[in-house]
């Protein structure tokens, strides 16, 4: 995907600021602060004051989904998910709309999924062990980014597939 030198492009780098200055956190600390996601919501909601979504309410379905599931999931699992990761998709979601943070969510899920069972595999990790989900988190996000839009295709071929 290409982008120019449009509003997208400018909203991608802040995004993607965002994505490294959360993966350096929660690999070294395990923590995403309250304050950077703070910060980056602000300029997020400023990009989309400027640069909507179609429709202008997808951003706050998006942010809504994106904060309330991972929060379904982290009640359900007694804090599967920590609570940084949560705010962090409801920003995402917020920046990203409905559908996207879906892919998102699968996606990080699967990832994170894959990489915990090849790391217990090996006893690099032990089960019950928390592990940086963050990373996983923004993989997901520059993929869809990128290539969300041949995701979505190809996930839908893949559910209509009546072979």
């Amino acid at each position: 995907m290409s982008f120019g030198l449009t509003a997208d492009f400018f909203i991608a780098l802040i995004l993607m600021s965002l994505l490294l200055i959360i993966i350096v956190s929660d690999l070294t600390y395990m923590v995403i602060p309250d304050k950077i996601l703070f910060i980056f919501l602000f300029l997020f909601l400023m990009g989309r004051t400027f640069h909507p979504l179609e429709p202008w309410w997808d951003m706050f379905v998006g942010g809504a989904v994106g904060f309330f599931i991972p929060l379904l999931v982290s009640l359900v699992s007694k804090g599967g998910m920590g609570g940084g990761d949560i705010k962090l998709f409801g920003v995402i979601g917020l920046l990203s709309g409905l559908k996207k943070v879906l892919v998102i969510f699968f996606l990080s899920c699967a990832l994170g999924a894959v990489c915990g069972v090849v790391l217990m595999m090996f006893h690099i990790i032990k089960k019950g062990k928390p592990m940086p989900f963050a990373p996983f988190i923004a993989l997901a996000t520059l993929a869809e980014l990128f290539y969300g839009e041949i995701l979505i295709h190809w996930y839908l071929q893949l559910i209509n597939y009546r072979g």
